[in-house]
């Protein structure tokens, strides 16, 4: 059953003071929350390895944030600005960002009512010769409600990916309210960021150093990775009253069989870094369950976790997709997931949630009740009371997860 969740009683009151516009100088300066059966307690998050279980493995998604914001100049001067949210053709991000000379997205287009389908031409305010030698245009296909089709061209034989490197800017949160600077090009990017596709970066590994790691590592901490592109809809509030109205935007996701039989084989914690790594982990089992029922993995329904009792466990779930993987030769599986945490969910995979501290009335503060058993309002009384920073500068927390 679907549950009846008011997203007011998911607010609380964030002052602008208190988000976290730069990071810090070094990024595991930052201070670490931890909480654990009800307690609350202040840390270092360079202590981060000294309170995570031995034993345990440790999930990252790798996935790249790319210069995402493209500003676009009208003949009558008017700008433009257009954010590219995911690939339309080619449909698959390695062959999209590979593409030369034309290539079409999904996007966000700012001011599209002053865009009356002329093509337009990238804003070069700086008159350089690269973006000059690209000539990037933009061609607006088709509205779709909020979002746009828009093709676009360019003339240079040079890949997306490059023309994306040369004209784009990274696309820093809106709260921030501030433009791109050269410090966000490095820091918005976790340090072990692989595979281009988000358009906003998973906040929770932005605190990790090779030091951090290295010292998890020597805690007996197997480390794992999943990639799921972030998209914009992750993180916009919900508009609607009432949860059940929100629509969750599809979020591509990779898994490795490897990853698979590591947990499979898993006698210890799971540990997650970030909410992206967490949907993608509990999505697992209900892919798992499409594999046993209809012999073929499938994208994870907004509310499949809540439209009935699943008779399987865990085990059975996760041994289907590595069976279907093996008989099909593949070492990957690519999927999607609309999935939503709520209050009320079950989770089946992990016990540890390593995240930072999430706008009011968002779906990430569901996710984090439903995690900590609606222990949310005293994690997030202390943060604030402790003059914690928040949101995707700010800084983390350590989450042991509230047994029902």
């Amino acid at each position: 059953m679907i549950p009846v969740i008011r997203i007011e009683d998911y607010n609380y009151d964030l002052p602008d003071e208190r988000i976290a516009k730069y990071p810090l100088g070094e990024r595991d300066a930052s201070r670490l929350l931890r909480y654990s059966d009800g307690t609350v307690t202040e840390h270092k998050f360079a202590e981060l390895p000294d309170y995570l279980p031995e034993g345990s493995l440790m999930i990252f998604n790798d996935t790249k944030v790319v210069p995402a914001r493209l500003h676009f100049q009208r003949e009558t001067g008017a700008h433009i600005e257009i954010f590219c949210l995911e690939p339309v053709m080619p449909e698959e991000y390695v062959s999209m960002f590979a593409a030369v000379g034309s290539c079409r997205w999904k996007c966000i287009v700012g001011n599209v009512k002053r865009w009356k389908n002329d093509v337009l031409h990238l804003y070069n305010p700086y008159d350089s010769q690269e973006i000059k030698s690209m000539d990037l245009r933009a061609s607006l296909v088709e509205r779709c409600g909020e979002t746009s089709i828009v093709e676009f061209t360019w003339s240079d034989g040079a890949p997306f990916s490059k023309v994306l490197e040369v004209c784009g800017s990274i696309p820093i949160p809106p709260y921030l309210n501030r433009d791109t600077e050269a410090v966000d090009l490095e820091r918005y990017q976790t340090l072990y960021a692989r595979f281009r596709g988000s358009v906003a970066a998973p906040t929770a590994g932005l605190h990790f150093t090779e030091r951090v790691l290295e010292r998890i590592k020597a805690r007996n901490i197997e480390t794992e990775t999943v990639c799921l592109h972030v998209g914009a809809g992750t993180f916009l509030p919900v508009k609607s009253s009432l949860v059940s109205e929100h629509a969750m935007h599809r979020e591509p996701f990779v898994v490795t069989l490897e990853l698979l039989e590591k947990l499979i084989a898993c006698k210890g914690k799971t540990a997650a870094v970030g909410t992206t790594s967490v949907r993608t982990l509990e999505s697992l089992y209900y892919i798992g369950v499409s594999c046993i029922e209809e012999g073929r993995p499938s994208d994870v329904c907004q509310w499949a976790p809540y439209e009935r009792e699943y008779p399987y466990s865990t085990e059975e779930a996760l041994n289907a997709i590595a069976d279907y993987m093996r008989a099909k030769g593949l070492t990957e599986l690519k999927s999607g997931t609309r999935i939503i945490i709520v209050p009320g969910f079950r989770f089946r995979i992990v016990d540890v949630l390593v995240t930072n501290f999430h706008q009011p009335q968002s779906t990430l503060l569901l996710l984090i009740s439903a995690f900590v058993g609606g222990d949310w309002k005293k994690i997030y009384d202390f943060a604030l009371q402790h003059d914690f920073r928040f949101l995707s500068y700010g800084d983390s927390s350590v989450l042991f997860r509230r047994q029902a």
